[in-house]
């Protein structure tokens, strides 16, 4: 008996190329003994809404889009309580999480992938009652993630989030907050145990994380703390940027954030599984590059290897 796929198209995504490749990739997985059903998305929330309704007899959801397209097909899925095996054919404009994963670029490669690949457990992000893939951030750059016109998100790529992000910086704002964390640390007596603790300051950015690559930029998640990312340990990397006190402050951030390195003067960098994080006043949130939302108080906790996603064998 063949094996059953829902294939959830979003045709709009970076340029548009899916449609130039979308009979090849057809033709891939229907030689990998798939009976392949094909939907292209309509709007916001279509993709989530199929797969949190998908019937139980499809064996594989493939899903071609970018990042907020994967978002939308992992939220439903966790949605529904069924964990099927995803297969992402990425074909945004930064394709954060599908680096992450060591995904080809190329879409045909990339259903080779999906035919011949490994299933990878990988964790997912909690926050509140909503689901990210990837990062859940606030503050300066973050608001550009979706207030960056498409077209120039397909010309430019990462790069448009720096060029729209340059627009704000004479505008920048801080939010007084209390990040409450857990984290696992030596007891003094070769054992490791998980507490609980707090840090206070005005920040001016936050990212909360599972990727190891953040609008494009590879390497800065990696940093923190001088640990490689794993993206199934069950812990998010968090990077927390300051108030600068003056431009020489602001700059060295900059510079830091472009060169891709954490600089702890100016920066909290940790590692945790679960934060509850308190503000004065409403902040907005992004989650996988889309709107979050405005918030006082959030809980994010990391799901450990939630969803079953292919990767390539090596």
């Amino acid at each position: 008996m063949k094996k059953k796929a829902l294939f959830l198209v979003n045709p709009h995504s970076g340029k548009g190329l899916i449609k130039n490749n979308l009979l090849g990739i057809i033709d891939v997985l229907v030689n990998a003994d798939y009976e392949v059903t094909v939907y292209p998305t309509q709007g916001r929330g279509d993709a989530e809404r199929l797969t949190r309704e998908r019937d139980s007899i499809y064996d594989l959801v493939v899903c071609s889009g970018g990042d907020g397209t994967l978002d939308e097909i992992v939220t439903g899925m966790i949605q529904s309580g069924r964990k099927t095996t995803i297969g992402y054919i990425p074909a945004g404009s930064t394709n954060d999480f599908a680096n992450s994963l060591n995904l080809p670029t190329s879409m045909k490669k990339a259903a080779e992938v999906i035919a011949a690949g490994k299933v990878f457990a990988c964790d997912v992000g909690l926050f509140d009652e909503d689901v990210f893939v990837y990062i859940a951030a606030f503050g300066i750059f973050t608001e550009v993630s979706y207030g960056t016109p498409q077209e120039m998100k397909n010309m430019l790529g990462h790069m448009a989030y720096i060029l729209e992000g340059v627009k704000h910086l004479q505008n920048i704002k801080s939010y007084q907050m209390k990040v409450t964390y857990k984290t696992i640390e030596n007891n003094g007596f070769g054992e490791t145990e998980e507490c609980e603790k707090v840090v206070e300051d005005d920040f001016i950015f936050g990212m909360i994380t599972n990727s190891l690559s953040v609008g494009g930029f590879k390497s800065l998640t990696g940093n923190v703390m001088g640990k490689n990312v794993v993206l199934n340990d069950g812990l998010f990397e968090v990077t927390l940027v300051k108030m600068p006190k003056n431009p020489v402050e602001l700059n060295s951030i900059l510079v830091a954030l472009m060169s891709e390195k954490v600089d702890t003067e100016f920066m909290y960098c940790l590692k945790s599984s679960e934060l509850l994080i308190e503000s004065q006043e409403e902040v907005a949130w992004t989650l996988d590059g889309e709107y979050g939302g405005k918030h006082t108080c959030v809980k994010l906790k990391n799901k450990q290897k939630a969803i079953d996603i292919l990767v390539p064998t090596a």
